[in-house]
């Protein structure tokens, strides 16, 4: 099984490019994040023209949003809100015997303190009840696999700079602290640098902001593909389609990849 998390940025926008994704990786199984649309307005079409006959969404309108498109069937499909918020940022589904639980966790705001930054404070509650809800879980029932844009860049060589990022948002030490605890609450195995060495930089996001994105290259690991542990034997493959980035009208995210044998 080939797996493909995006934040596509408002999936309307980009189904150009999501067919060209698709036409060069093949996945079986494509995750969404930030779909950006109601239900009602989902291009489902589209993503079943493509080849994605079963898909789950969980949308609102301008913001937020998860999806789940899949060539082969989605099972016990549900959607999991945060906080007593309802904004739309957890989807999960069964493929075949592996869970897969499609997750937009919040941005957090400009300002690392919780105290002046309601959203930054928001971020870190999301964090503490999701890795709650994980740790109460069974870790030997059923294989699960972790996808999305969690908005942290973890490592050292997750963002260009670790120095200067340490007080930006998404390289703060309190958010790789929440993030650690995430991880550690079923052993996710990170199936990335399961394949990709922890001391090599890697990114998966880069600002709209940069002139030319390629040459600043000051980009962050913030996409990310978790197994839990029973998995890892399976894993054969893991990438980032950075190429994407330079295409007409990008998401400033790329697709990252794993396969599941």
């Amino acid at each position: 099984m080939r797996l493909v998390t995006w934040n596509v940025n408002s999936v309307r926008l980009r189904l150009e490019q999501l067919a060209r994704i698709d036409m060069a990786l093949r996945p079986d199984v494509v995750c969404l994040q930030e779909t950006k649309v109601a239900d009602p307005q989902f291009p489902r079409e589209a993503l079943e023209a493509l080849g994605y006959h079963d898909i789950a969404i969980f949308g609102q309108k301008s913001y937020n949003g998860v999806a789940i498109a899949s060539r082969l069937p989605l099972e016990d499909v549900r959607s999991q809100n945060w906080c007593g918020r309802d904004d739309c940022r957890h989807l999960i589904a069964r493929v075949g015997e592996v869970e897969v639980h499609c997750l937009y966790i919040p941005a957090g705001g400009d300002i690392p303190d919780p105290e002046v930054n309601g959203k930054f404070a928001h971020k870190l509650e999301f964090l503490d009840s999701l890795t709650a809800w994980f740790a109460a879980q069974d870790a030997s029932d059923r294989p699960r696999v972790l996808v999305g844009d969690l908005n942290i860049a973890p490592l050292p060589t997750d963002v260009w700079s670790h120095r200067q990022m340490l007080k930006i948002v998404t390289h703060t030490p309190i958010e790789i602290e929440k993030m650690t605890a995430l991880q550690e609450s079923l052993g996710w195995v990170d199936a990335v640098r399961h394949f990709i060495p922890p001391a090599q930089r890697l990114s998966t996001w880069w600002s709209y902001r940069a002139a030319d994105w390629a040459a600043s290259d000051r980009g962050r690991r913030l996409d990310h593909i978790w197994v839990t542990p029973q998995l890892t034997p399976r894993l054969t493959g893991a990438a980032v389609f950075a190429e994407s980035r330079g295409w007409q009208q990008p998401s400033d995210h790329a697709p990252v990849m794993i396969d599941l044998a």
